[in-house]
């Protein structure tokens, strides 16, 4: 009996993009509580750049297939598990795994995706949407005729956040490389660029009593200046720290402990202040294992809602490059470049 293979991209350890490797193995089993899914897209996100680097905290070690989310068709159901999900498409948040022609997933992070939405665009706005919807309404929870300010305006998180604060009437100031201001114009964003050694003042000029929210990527300096820059009642929300990652010093599994640990603390603290604002790290994952069943209803409810907006057309999945997965390597690369405006797609 001849057992069917798959085609996955390893990491192999700390390499440049060209150095990832396609390789064919058999394929896998799911257990219980699993599916095999024939993966119909999957992407780049920040996550799978900082893992190249070992700069994801809690990544696993080296080597790994990398792949943060997916789309695709579920064809085989793991012992015990719901046997009408087989034929169905879903999507899955994966952290790890995704980039392969066939994955197992867990069905507790798995939701199934609208037939009118196109696997493309469901995996553009799996995990950047659900990212996007509960940072903007479950952590900082602005209200209408607000005013926020958006680091990384121009990503994959901040294209979705932005369209959905917009429909929310909530205005959007948007930190970006000027290269891509006239783009953020078009849709609605009032640009800045977040290199001007003056964006503080920039900010204040745009919106002279404060902003109601911040969405910080970057971390040390800039989420001091964040919290500056709020109205009371304001909230700083941290996604990430891209600034303070950027450190060699902190490079290492016990560098990034030490700068995510420091980065919720900061955040805990100046909740602690007597001034009416509040700060909050960001995780996409809290609760996955503490609170399972509350995870899932906030990821079915979220991200239910973010497919609806794209099956409306209020929300456009913005699609920067698409690439077979075999290409992976050129994909990251391109990726990495930090000249696009959208995310970059594998398509197995």
């Amino acid at each position: 009996m001849t057992t069917e293979q798959i085609t996955r991209i390893v990491l192999p350890g700390l390499v440049e993009p060209s150095g990832l490797e396609v390789t064919t193995v058999p394929q896998p089993t799911p257990g219980p509580g699993q599916l095999l899914v024939e993966v119909e897209a999957t992407g780049i996100s920040f996550a799978e750049q900082s893992m190249r680097k070992g700069r994801y905290f809690g990544q696993p070690a080296f080597p790994f297939t990398p792949g943060y989310d997916l789309v695709g068709t579920v064809v085989e159901v793991g012992a015990g598990g719901d046997e009408r999900m087989l034929g169905r498409r879903v999507a899955s948040m994966t952290k790890t795994g995704a980039w392969a022609t066939r994955a197992v997933v867990e069905a507790r992070d798995t939701v199934p995706v609208p037939a009118a939405v196109s696997a493309e665009d469901a995996e553009t706005v799996v995990v950047n949407g659900v990212t996007a919807w509960q940072m903007l309404n479950r952590s900082a929870r602005v209200r209408r005729g607000g005013t926020v300010l958006l680091f990384g305006a121009n990503g994959g998180v901040g294209g979705i956040l932005s369209q959905l604060a917009l429909h929310q009437g909530i205005r959007v100031i948007g930190a970006a490389s000027p290269r891509h201001h006239e783009a953020l114009r078009a849709a609605g964003v009032e640009p800045v660029d977040y290199a001007d050694p003056e964006l503080e003042a920039r900010v204040r000029e745009l919106a002279p009593g404060g902003v109601d929210a911040v969405f910080d990527n970057v971390g040390g300096e800039t989420a001091r200046m964040s919290f500056r820059l709020l109205a009371r009642g304001g909230a700083l929300v941290s996604y990430a720290i891209v600034g303070v990652l950027d450190d060699a010093a902190l490079r290492g599994s016990l560098g990034l402990w030490k700068a995510f640990l420091a980065a919720i603390g900061q955040a805990v603290l100046w909740s602690a202040l007597p001034n009416g604002k509040r700060a909050t790290f960001y995780d996409l994952w809290a609760g996955h294992r503490l609170r399972p069943a509350r995870f899932r209803r906030h990821l079915e409810a979220d991200l239910g809602r973010i497919f609806a907006l794209v099956e409306q057309g209020v929300l456009t999945a913005n699609i920067a490059a698409r690439f077979p997965l075999t290409e992976a390597a050129a994909a990251l690369a391109l990726a990495e470049s930090r000249t696009l405006n959208g995310k970059v797609i594998l398509l197995p």
